[in-house]
């Protein structure tokens, strides 16, 4: 009874199945495991994964799932798609292998004519098929499609005609093979942001999926996971994975970083930003070298819609720019004023970039009343929205152009911002490029200068030098 008991368990769950199978699902493996429940359970029918190479996305999706899913509906027809047959066969050979060995816990065996590595089927009905992209599938009927890697190579990836090829698979010979209510499953690692996976991100109906998205490295406040910036992923377990990726950051070039790792695949040089004026450095210059100046796009929806993007950037004596820190969230008032506050005082700019409108109406008196109350003091400029976003930023633009941005590669948010300032103005996000924008028409009205040394030339002066008393020259408020 108790075996009996243990192995209804793992019919009803594909944690347990997992584990049975001598896996130790990680944090971000549960994550997966909870939305390809919700996928047998038609919760919902479109999901998309994008995870970093190594993560074992699909060991869980690829290998695993199936016989769970075929055991847990009977009669269902499984069509697994990856970019050559050879792979998708592969993964068919394990899938079949753990039916095979598992058939007293599944309550299910293989039919006993049809045990192909590419195509088996079961004794409840359900059957399997495997085929690569871009080969034709015609005559077979699929109730859940699984799509494991539809691009092979960065040559394919940068190929138009290929990414032209999978497309047309996807449209003209998947989509037509799905039976009424058939689910689809899209699991890649990104390599170009006109992939599968991009396409379909930016065709109409694009909100019917489901968007799982871990990136290697936390670079957002809006982790899946909830881990902190700069975090890596899988560092949960003796397994050594984020070791692994550490390496690879250091040593990988920003561009694949950025779109294998981050999933945040970029135009390859950028059309508005250019690729060389970002200067990437290992480590910022000491902050009381530095003159600061700051700038914030807001939003007010949390967990969806725009981000809240604010920037601190910082000339040296020799007037070079310098990006010293990004916070980038889908957030409350509440939580940037918070954050904007917190800035200013950590970074002591001169002045401050805003934009004039609705959300300043509504939240720019708490926020005044909060950065006084914390003796947050600082200058800000409020610039009013006109004119269209590439004309707002074309003072950043041309100040990067000259002198080029000096930015920590090894920032938590750096693959993050590199990818939308290349995309900008095309890219699905601009908050950052809004906020950059906003403290380069600051720049246009403020002479950056420099600090200027002592009498002793020791160290340097600064408005902030008595942060925490109120202002002997007179200047007693913050605004």
């Amino acid at each position: 009874m108790e075996e009996q008991y243990r192995r209804r368990v793992i019919r009803k769950s594909l944690t347990e199945w997992a584990i049975n199978c001598g896996y130790e699902p990680a944090a971000h493996h549960k994550l997966l495991i909870a939305e390809l429940e919700a996928l047998a359970r038609n919760d919902t029918d479109r999901l998309m994964v994008v995870m970093p190479p190594g993560s074992a996305k699909s060991t869980y999706t690829s290998v695993l799932f199936p016989p769970w899913l075929m055991q847990s509906v009977s009669g269902s027809a499984i069509l697994a798609a990856s970019h050559t047959v050879q792979l998708a066969e592969r993964f068919g050979r394990r899938a079949r292998n753990l039916v095979a060995t598992q058939s007293a816990v599944l309550k299910m065996a293989l039919v006993g004519d049809n045990k192909a590595a590419g195509r088996w089927a079961v004794d409840n009905g359900a059957e399997y098929y495997a085929a690569g992209v871009d080969t034709g599938i015609a005559g077979f009927r699929a109730d859940i499609a699984l799509i494991d890697d539809p691009i092979r190579s960065h040559l394919d990836a940068a190929s138009e005609v290929k990414r032209e090829s999978v497309w047309q698979w996807y449209k003209m010979d998947l989509m037509p093979r799905m039976r009424p209510g058939g689910r689809i499953a899209l699991i890649q690692t990104r390599w170009n942001e006109d992939d599968l996976a991009g396409r379909i991100l930016n065709e109409k109906g694009s909100s019917r999926w489901r968007l799982l998205h871990i990136p290697a490295e936390c670079d957002s406040a809006n982790d899946p996971l909830g881990r902190n910036q700069g975090e890596m992923l899988w560092d949960d377990d003796d397994y050594g994975y984020a070791d692994v990726l550490k390496r690879e950051k250091a040593t990988q070039l920003p561009a694949v970083w950025s779109a294998l790792y981050q999933g945040r695949p970029s135009p390859p040089t950028g059309t508005y930003f250019e690729e060389g004026w970002l200067r990437p450095i290992r480590k910022l210059p000491a902050l009381d070298t530095l003159t600061c100046y700051g700038g914030a796009d807001f939003a007010v929806t949390e967990g969806k819609g725009d981000y809240t993007a604010i920037v601190i950037v910082g000339f040296d004596p020799q007037n070079r720019l310098y990006l010293l820190d990004v916070w980038r969230q889908q957030a409350s008032a509440d939580r940037w004023v918070r954050q904007v506050t917190s800035m200013v005082k950590k970074y002591k700019p001169l002045d401050f970039a805003t934009e004039l409108g609705q959300i300043d109406s509504g939240v720019g008196p708490f926020l005044e009343q909060r950065m006084m109350a914390e003796r947050a003091w600082v200058k800000i400029h409020k610039f009013p929205t006109r004119g269209e976003k590439a004309i707002r930023a074309r003072s950043m633009q041309g100040r990067m152009a000259m002198d080029g941005l000096y930015v920590d590669m090894n920032a938590p948010y750096y693959a993050a911002l590199r990818s939308e300032l290349l995309a900008f103005p095309n890219g699905k996000h601009d908050d950052q490029v809004d906020a950059l924008g906003l403290v380069g028409q600051l720049l246009d009205i403020v002479a950056p200068g420099r600090k200027p040394t002592t009498a002793e030339g020791k160290g340097k002066f600064s408005d902030y030098a008595r942060h925490d008393e109120p202002d002997q020259r007179g200047f007693d408020k913050a605004f």
